[in-house]
């Protein structure tokens, strides 16, 4: 059971309730905060408020009223941009000085337009992508990477500490995007040289449960073997983190590392092996089934 720190309860507002923001909502009202929620179907949010009190608002703009803080964890850059600008988005409901903690795993470029778009009237903007997957969600222990200004972050922190085991302002807008990335990247590169390893060991003929056990003590060990390397040999990908979303994080990198000059041909060719995992039916498998294409 998660063990929340004394904060001074706030208005908060929480917009996206899928399978990360449900939880994470869930923690701020557990934690003692006035939760407002939004969702694009009407149903999930009701369901929310029948678990965790709170209200449901339906609009962007009517939950973001008088909330001090609103997160936000939806799908994409156009879903982000969809539930904060325009005439029924948050921006045009919250009051001066307000701060927007968007969630979200999207650009970079959004994150500083967002910024930009939020300065221009008084308010606050952090990126803050989120790490953890859905377990890490459900049990508030997710670590959170954050860009934006030095005060609205230390505004932000005490409260995401309900859903987090760690907050961190890695640097200015954008950054906690750019974090993000580099985060994606690595597992990526881990996932396909375990699913190999894993492939290697029981063409060879052996017991990989033992091995990962042996070699998990040592220099080789990683939260991707010591977590899905026994479901990868069993043949489990219904949980975690699903292929289409990684997929979607490591079309961001891509993007970015065009703009910047980064080359990143492993991450590239996983990429492309996250593509025959999606048409051998994995879409929403998880991301350790790059094994599958191995066998």
């Amino acid at each position: 059971m998660k063990s929340y720190e004394a904060t001074p309860p706030k208005k908060v507002a929480f917009l996206g309730l899928g399978v990360m923001g449900h939880p994470m909502a869930g923690h701020l009202a557990r934690a003692g905060h006035q939760v407002t929620i939004y969702n694009r179907t009407a149903a999930k949010a009701d369901a929310w408020v029948k678990e965790y009190g709170g209200r449901a608002a339906p609009t962007p703009r009517q939950a973001a009223a008088d909330a001090e803080l609103l997160f936000a964890c939806v799908g994409n850059d156009d879903d982000l941009r969809a539930v904060v600008l325009g005439d029924d988005g948050a921006f045009a409901g919250m009051k001066r000085d307000a701060v927007f903690v968007d969630h979200t795993t999207a650009s970079a470029a959004v994150a500083r337009e967002l910024y930009a778009a939020a300065r221009e009237r008084g308010l606050h903007f952090v990126d803050a992508p989120v790490s953890g997957g859905q377990a890490g969600a459900v049990n508030g222990a997710l670590t959170v990477m954050c860009g934006g200004d030095a005060a609205p972050f230390d505004v932000m922190k005490p409260v995401a500490m309900a859903y987090a085991k760690a907050v961190t302002r890695v640097g200015d807008a954008g950054a906690g995007q750019l974090a993000k990335m580099v985060n994606q990247t690595c597992i990526a590169g881990l996932l396909q040289g375990l699913a190999e390893a894993i492939a290697f060991g029981q063409r060879a003929g052996l017991d990989m449960k033992l091995v990962l056990e042996v070699i998990g003590k040592g220099a080789a060990q990683s939260w991707q073997m010591d977590n899905r390397g026994t479901t990868m040999i069993d043949g489990k990908f219904d949980f975690g983190f699903a292929v289409d979303w990684m997929r979607k994080d490591l079309g961001l990198v891509l993007d970015e590392a065009r703009r910047n000059g980064a080359k990143l041909p492993v991450t590239a060719l996983v990429d492309q092996f996250y593509a025959d995992v999606q048409a051998m039916g994995g879409q929403r498998w998880d991301t350790s089934s790059l094994i599958k294409r191995l066998g």
